[in-house]
Parts: structure tokens; C-alpha cells; sequence
């Protein structure tokens, strides 16, 4: 198919225009607009897995047209094994989040249109390879979740609203900063292929205040993404946001905006500022440990059910920075060093998607609980099991995958991160793996308290999960179950792209690093 990037992209547009055109008293039609778009938007995004090709490494299906030459602005896209998950991903939860949307009563033309805008942005993020079309994407993402939080939100709407706002900006503003410094230094182009090329060797030896360079420019585009990510301390934002968004924006919140960051850090953290990596891994593990400790123990503190799996996702974010570290193992470039960086990034590539359908699932059975008692107190329930077996289920599978149970993919990611960083950073690991205890405790100790003991006689009558809310949960908790016992399908869909960017990082990143 022609196209098929920019159709994935831009689809969800298409549908804000059709659902402009529909009265605001035709709910039920803008809803069904709504999925039927993204149920569209999905199976593109499964042919585009289909016909990929895992052995190629570089970027496949690539779209380029001139946009505005005077600037060398370019509009270009291409897919590779890094972003095709992520597209997937976010292909799935906008599909499902428009049914876990069907019960907003509220201004729903105005909250799908901006729920597909949103898709758009993010879509656009993963896919584009123009440094200011990235930017735009980036910053398209930001107008639709300040109104979905703020308008269709719960009692501190407006304030989680300004607060991810404000947070969210004040990264973009650092972004734009190491943008520009890339374009003027790289040869006046936003081209990231070129860049990915250039910058390397045109950075080399810089000095900016006494400074190098590429530091600079390293810790600039980190805090951006960082803030998104979130890691310790820009991570302040998010409890609160998961907390007052809607159940879906929730569920794209955390399943798919967190991987914006370490999608970010990866693509061009790594790819542009090679030698910035080295300089960094340690700070990188460091942090990567305090996310998995503090976001844990955070979590163990929380009476609201929301707020623990907002906080559990600080904790499993934590993994992923811990594998990227790795990939220092590979500067000797010998086999066993090789293999321990790959299974690093390979374990941080699988921890975002593994953490995406577990957190998504979770926010969904969140949001189940709360829509029949209408709040989310740990200790005002009891019992449950008896009353709601199937949910009871169904979050026991949740929080059993979110402790990283052997037989669910979570397990197998966070296996790999340990593998591959253990060689380099044996202390970190060691102690990062007390995370590991942690979320059992507040996983188990929530459901303990939820599900067991004495029934709560108010919830004696509490309905069962409801066929369109098993529609939502079951497609993530089956990826999940498959990915635990045979997780070679999305191994082997990353291995070449991410052989490429180790190999990168290690080629380029010996030119000076001595230096810096």
C-alpha cells in the first residue's frame, strides 16, 4: 500500500472531520466514528507488521516530500524495528480506549475529536524522521490531553491539567533548544537520518561555556524526555494526571505517552550523541534504580487504587533505564560484552511494550471497580471475590504480571534488563532487584485487602465486568499470557534494529568520549 505511514497518521484526522460534520446529539454515531477509525488505524498497523521485514535493520517503507525547502524542512517518515511496537502499541490502546470512552456522556463530539487528535500526535512521534516534524508531533500530543484532563477529568481536573502542561512544556522548551543547536552545528538540516550521521563527528571536541557540546546537548534533550518518561525527580506530574484523567486517558497515559521518553532517548539520545552515552550510563542506572525504589515504595504508601498502579509505572520505567545503560557492555565489542548490551536495550525495548499492556490493563480494571462503587479507596472494599469472580480474575491475572510473575511478559523483560546490565552494574542490579519484592508487596497487599476477608454489605449487589469491558481487558491480558512463554515474535522483530543502534553507539561513541 502507498502511503501507508502518512494513512496511519493521518487517519484519525480524517475521522475528526467526519465527526465534525455529525450533531452533537448523535453520540452514539461519533462513538461508533470513533472506533470504527481506529479499528481501521489497527489493522493497518497489523499489515504493517506483517509485511516488515525483522532482518533489515534500518528504516523501512519510507515517505519523503519537500514541505519547506527554504529551511531544509522535509517531510519524512519511515518505520524500523524500534518504533513498529510502538506504533502497534498505540494502534491497540487508541482502538481500545475509544470502547473504555463509550460511557462519556459529556461534550462527546469534543472529547473523540480530541481523543483522535491525540492519536494523530502520538502516531506521529514514533513515525517521523524530520527533526521538526518530530517536534510539531510532539507538541500536537500536548493540546488534546490539557483538555481531556481538564475537561473530563475528576475534582482537581484544572490543576492536574496546568500541572502536566506546564511540566510537559518546560521539556518541549529544552527540546527546541537542542534542536536548533543540532541544526545549526550539523550542517542546517532537520534531517535525523543525516543527523544520526553528522552530529558524531561535528560535535566532536565543541566546547560551549567550557563545556562540551555534547553534554549540553545530551542533558537538554534527556530532561525533555525524562519529563515524559517519568524519571526521578520530573515525575511529580503524573500521579496526580493518571489520578484526575479519564479511565481511556488514563490507559493511553500510561500505556503508551511514557514510552515517548525512553522512545525519544533511544532514537536520538543514542543515535545523534553516541559519546554522550558513555559519559551518561552511569547517571542513567543510577536514576533507573531510584525510579524502581522510590515509584515501589510510593506505591506500597497509596489508598487510592488509581495512584498505586500511577505509581507502580514510576517503578517499571525505572527497568527500562536501567537496560539502555547497558549497552555500554559493548564497547569491547567481544562476544559476551555483546550480548549483554543487546539483552539490555532488547530487555528496555520489551519492558515499554510489556509495561504499556500490563498498565493499560490495570488502568482498565481500575476504571471497572470505579464505575459501579464511584471511588477507588483500597480498604473501602472486601470481599470482592465472592461478589465479582470474573473481575476478581481478571485483576488478579493484572497485578500478578505487573509483579513480574515467570509466564508473563513482564517477567521476561525485566530478566533480560538484569542480564544485560549485571556485567556493568552489579551493585545497581543487585539492589534494583528489591523492586522486584516491593511490587509484590502492594500488588498482593492491595488484593489482599480488596478481594478477601469480610464482604462490604454495600457492594453485596455490585454487577459483574460487562461484555464490552472484557472486549478491552482480554486482547491486552492474551498478549500478555503469549509474550510470557513465547516472547521470540517481538525479539526477533527488534534484534536487527537494535544490533544497528548498539553498533552505532559503540562506533561512534569511542571518538570522544576519552575527550570529554
Amino acid at each position: 500500500m502507498n502511503h501507508l505511514l502518512s494513512w496511519i497518521i493521518w487517519l484519525p484526522i480524517i475521522g475528526m472531520v467526519a465527526i465534525a460534520f455529525v450533531p452533537r446529539d448523535k453520540s452514539e454515531l461519533i462513538k461508533q466514528i470513533a472506533a470504527a477509525v481506529s479499528g481501521i488505524q489497527l489493522l493497518l498497523a497489523i499489515y504493517l507488521w506483517q509485511i516488515f521485514d525483522a532482518s533489515n535493520g534500518t528504516f523501512q517503507f519510507m515517505e519523503r516530500a519537500e514541505w519547506i525547502p527554504s529551511f531544509n524542512i522535509t517531510y519524512i517518515l519511515g518505520v524500523d524495528g524500534l518504533s513498529l511496537p510502538m506504533v502497534f502499541l498505540m494502534a491497540l490502546i487508541g482502538f481500545i480506549g475509544v470502547f473504555v470512552s463509550w460511557n462519556i456522556n459529556k461534550a462527546v463530539k469534543g472529547y473523540f475529536s480530541l481523543f483522535l487528535l491525540l492519536n494523530t500526535g502520538v502516531m506521529g512521534v514514533f513515525l517521523a524522521l524530520d527533526f521538526f516534524l518530530f517536534y510539531i508531533f510532539w507538541e500536537v500530543m500536548l493540546l488534546p490531553m490539557y483538555f481531556l484532563i481538564g475537561m473530563w477529568g475528576g475534582p482537581q481536573r484544572e490543576y492536574a491539567a496546568i500541572k502536566f502542561f506546564i511540566y510537559t512544556l518546560a521539556g518541549s522548551v529544552l527540546m527546541l533548544i537542542a534542536i536548533l543547536a543540532l541544526y545549526f552545528t550539523c550542517g542546517n538540516t532537520f534531517d535525523m537520518l543525516v543527523l544520526m550521521e553528522t552530529a558524531p563527528t561535528a560535535l566532536n571536541g565543541m566546547l560551549w561555556w567550557g563545556m562540551s557540546a555534547i553534554k549540553v546537548i545530551w542533558v537538554l534533550l534527556f530532561i525533555g524526555f525524562a519529563i515524559k518518561v517519568p524519571v526521578f525527580p520530573f515525575h511529580t506530574w503524573l500521579p496526580l494526571a493518571h489520578v484526575e484523567a479519564p479511565t481511556a486517558i488514563s490507559v493511553i497515559l500510561a500505556g503508551v505517552l511514557l514510552k515517548l521518553g525512553v522512545y525519544g532517548i533511544l532514537r536520538i539520545n543514542y543515535t545523534m550523541l553516541p559519546d554522550g552515552v558513555f559519559w551518561f550510563a552511569g547517571a542513567l542506572a543510577v536514576l533507573g534504580l531510584i525510579n524502581v525504589i522510590w515509584g515501589a515504595m510510593c506505591a506500597l504508601a497509596q489508598k487510592d487504587l488509581k495512584k498505586l498502579v500511577a505509581y507502580s509505572s514510576v517503578n517499571h520505567m525505572g527497568y527500562t533505564l536501567l537496560g539502555m545503560a547497558a549497552v555500554i557492555a559493548a564497547a569491547g565489542m567481544n562476544g559476551d560484552n555483546l550480548i549483554s548490551a543487546q539483552a539490555g536495550v532488547g530487555g528496555a525495548v520489551f519492558q515499554m511494550f510489556n509495561h504499556g499492556t500490563i498498565s493499560a490493563m490495570l488502568f482498565i480494571l481500575v476504571g471497572v471497580i470505579y464505575d459501579r462503587a464511584h471511588h477507588r479507596d483500597i480498604e473501602g472494599f472486601g470481599g470482592l471475590a465472592s461478589q465479582m469472580p470474573v473481575y476478581t480474575a481478571f485483576v488478579a491475572v493484572a497485578f500478578f504480571a505487573g509483579l513480574g510473575l515467570p509466564g508473563f511478559s513482564g517477567f521476561v523483560s525485566e530478566a533480560m534488563i538484569f542480564i544485560g546490565a549485571f556485567p556493568i552494574f552489579k551493585t545497581i542490579v543487585i539492589i534494583s532487584t528489591l523492586g522486584i519484592l516491593l511490587n509484590a508487596a502492594y500488588f498482593l497487599w492491595a488484593f489482599q485487602r480488596m478481594f478477601f476477608g469480610p464482604a462490604n454489605e454495600k457492594y453485596n449487589d455490585l454487577p459483574e465486568i460487562n461484555k464490552r469491558e472484557l472486549f478491552t481487558v482480554i486482547p491486552l491480558a492474551v498478549i500478555t499470557l503469549i509474550l510470557g512463554v513465547y516472547p521470540r515474535p517481538f525479539l526477533d522483530l527488534v534484534a536487527a534494529t537494535l544490533n544497528v543502534l548498539i553498533e552505532s553507539v559503540v562506533s561512534f561513541g569511542g571518538l570522544a568520549a576519552a575527550s570529554m
